[in-house]
């Protein structure tokens, strides 16, 4: 078909946000991919979760049954092989998760394909750029896939506005997996591991501290100040390589990328790497003593202001 094939994926029945992702993504390139974009879904009940991918601009729906209700990722390596034999897309998508990272990669590797993962940014020039962090995320590269007929991108979540259902009706196909020769499997249950930390990627509203904090002793104060204003402490990745804060509470390309309703950054300069994290909160209140830091570029609104300062203010207004 050229164009581009999205991967959606579900998880315990539930569509996940990341297929949307996916979509917006497609959508983007989809004019110099070929012009047209297919959605695939590979589950057991796929076509329960059509309405939520009619997204405008999606050409095709192809819906592929699994025999078995959980995800298996020899099934949905097979699915993918089968597909991408079948279809024959320019460009394949799939969310950067536990679950593609179980096929995806040996399906493009045993197919010679192009291959990425942990995209945080995708454009066309004649053909696929990706783009992805570099030397612990202190670089940011452009991947080139060249000689490659198709190429796999695996995107990192958050990084794409998810697309909206439209009441669109795209053409819908069922495809049938050949599964000869496939492992048969027995699911026995989940078995849910233990969090020790929050999970800031559902916070509404992070309060998030980077290198103006200037000593880890004056980070409990920045602690009850989140609390007095019902916000979640979050931070930039100076303060977890110093150990002063702990890596499930990090913002950025190597760490959490976030969409709060409210992201209010403190004495956060706004590397490209952190931008990456969180650039797409519904609001970002920037509070800074440079009046050039990067953060105020992508920020709603803006305070140059020592943040202790600031947070004497909000102290004295809520406390």
């Amino acid at each position: 078909m050229s164009g581009v094939l999205v991967i959606a994926e579900a998880r315990r029945g539930e569509l996940r946000d990341v297929s949307l992702e996916l979509i917006t993504a497609a959508l983007a390139v989809k004019a110099d991919a070929g012009g047209r974009v297919a959605v695939a879904v590979v589950d057991h009940e796929p076509d329960r979760f059509a309405d939520r991918l009619a997204v405008d601009g999606v050409d095709e729906l192809l819906l592929v049954p699994t025999p078995t209700e959980h995800f298996e990722a020899h099934v949905a390596g097979r699915a993918l092989a089968e597909l991408i034999a079948a279809e024959s897309p320019s460009l394949v998508l799939l969310g950067f998760t536990i679950d593609s990272l179980g096929f995806a990669p040996a399906v493009a590797a045993q197919g010679g394909l192009g291959f990425a993962s942990d995209v945080t940014a995708l454009r066309w020039d004649g053909a696929p750029v990706a783009a992805r962090g570099a030397f612990g995320d202190k670089l940011v590269s452009e991947l080139e896939f060249p000689g490659k007929q198709t190429t796999v991108l695996l995107l990192r979540g958050g990084t794409f506005e998810p697309a909206e259902a439209s009441g669109a009706s795209p053409a819908t196909r069922t495809v049938e997996l050949t599964l000869d020769g496939v492992a048969k499997t027995e699911h026995l249950g989940f078995l849910e591991a233990e969090s020790s930390d929050v999970d800031i990627t559902k916070a509404p509203f992070l309060m998030s501290i980077g290198r103006g904090v200037e000593d880890q002793d004056n980070i409990p104060r920045f602690e009850a100040l989140a609390e007095l204003l019902g916000a979640t402490l979050s931070s930039s990745r100076p303060l977890v390589d110093a150990g002063w804060m702990p890596s499930a509470r990090q913002v950025g390309q190597s760490g959490k990328t976030v969409k709060p309703r409210v992201y209010l950054a403190l004495g956060i300069s706004g590397a490209v790497q952190h931008l990456a994290g969180m650039r797409t909160a519904e609001t970002i209140i920037a509070v800074n003593t440079d009046p050039e830091a990067p953060i105020f570029g992508v920020a709603h609104y803006g305070a140059v202001v020592d943040m202790f300062e600031f947070a004497d203010e909000l102290e004295q207004q809520f406390g």
